[in-house]
């Protein structure tokens, strides 16, 4: 059994989790992932089977897709709804200036990037103090979908927005870099060739999969030339 499943990860699971659940429910086959997503956030993640996990960096090095739900006027210690939530009043400009091309950009101390062989988030649960080193990543597209509230209507200002970026890019840093904003949801919609319409959630605790609907490994690679 070797290839890649697409998997829906609901808010709240870990994509440690969700690797767990698979190889459970295969028996206990080699199993891995081929990009992190925070507990918090949802979408496709892809969970490589039998010998596709040889394939990891070359599936992890694809481009994504993710689409957003901000607030607006507020910052989060977190850079999401876990955090310490400040209100600023202070509201980002309609239309923004949204970052495309290569950028510097340090992920945020909430993160799965891993700190002398610890998760940062660990630490930071831990009161840690430390620096999160900065990283070259690349914004292909950044768009601004609608804006809503703010001004006379009563309701908190919220935008959303879709961007498309290299590996290693935290979507959470870009939203915080607008100014005082922070995410209310983030949602990971493609990898590459693969999609989040077309994948399944992850199989429930105690549930042998006998017919995983998994991509084979030839076929999947073989997506990624085309």
């Amino acid at each position: 059994m070797d290839g890649v499943l697409l998997i829906d990860k609901p808010a709240g699971m870990t994509s440690h989790d969700v690797v767990a659940a698979v190889r459970r429910s295969l028996g206990g086959v080699r199993t891995g992932h081929a990009g992190t997503l925070d507990p918090f956030a949802t979408g496709l993640l892809l969970v490589l089977v039998g010998r596709a996990t040889k394939s990891q960096r070359a599936l992890m090095e694809l481009p994504k897709r993710y689409e957003t739900v901000a607030r607006l006027g507020a910052v989060s210690s977190t850079g999401d709804t876990e955090g310490e939530i400040t209100e600023t009043g202070r509201v980002p400009a309609d239309p923004p200036s949204l970052a495309t091309g290569e950028i510097r950009q340090r992920p945020p101390v909430h993160s799965a990037v891993k700190i002398e062989g610890e998760r940062a988030y660990r630490r930071a649960r831990r009161g840690e103090r430390f620096q999160m080193p900065e990283r070259t990543v690349t914004i292909y597209r950044f768009e601004q979908l609608w804006r809503r509230g703010g001004g006379s209507s009563g309701e908190p200002p919220t935008a959303a927005y879709e961007i498309e970026c290299g590996s290693g890019t935290y979507v959470r840093s870009l939203i915080a870099d607008l100014g005082d904003a922070y995410c209310l949801q983030l949602r990971r919609t493609a990898i590459g060739p693969f999609a989040v319409d077309d994948a399944v959630a992850p199989p429930p605790r105690g549930h042998p999969w006998s017919d995983p609907p998994l991509i084979e490994l030839d076929r999947a690679l073989g997506m990624l030339r085309h």
